[in-house]
């Protein structure tokens, strides 16, 4: 027995027809996979909202010279050990490097974490990308 369900939808002809060129822009093979996507970013959403567990990403860039940056960027990251899975540093250039923080564990957290290093002087950009954890 497959675990595949089908079912029936109906739309606007508009909708629709906006829904295809989106389909085509973004190159899904369906519309099948494309509402899958929407579904499934719709749960982490929620998720998201209600504090549920997900998965990420936070990339930063900062500039290492700014003073006592490093260590505070270390500190933070140390408060949130139970959440982070892992980091990669890299140097881009005499000044600046990247950081890449993979973190799970609830949705408040993550989010708090973020924050807390974003805020720092220094950190030039940061970016949180989200996922299920499940």
């Amino acid at each position: 027995m497959s675990d595949l369900y089908r079912f029936g939808i109906s739309l606007d002809r508009e909708l629709i027809e906006a829904f295809d060129r989106h389909i085509a822009e973004q190159r899904y093979q369906s519309r099948s996979e494309a509402i899958r996507d929407l579904i499934r970013e719709e749960l982490v959403t929620k998720k998201w909202t209600e504090g549920g567990i997900v998965a990420g990403a936070i990339v930063m860039t900062y500039d290492h010279h700014k003073r006592e940056l490093v260590n505070k960027l270390l500190d933070i990251q140390h408060d949130f050990h139970d959440i982070i899975i892992s980091t990669q540093h890299v140097h881009l250039d005499h000044g600046n490097c990247l950081e890449v923080i993979a973190v799970r564990g609830n949705a408040s957290q993550v989010l708090e974490l973020s924050t807390a290093l974003k805020v720092l002087v220094g950190v030039k950009h940061l970016d949180l990308s989200i996922s299920a954890a499940e």
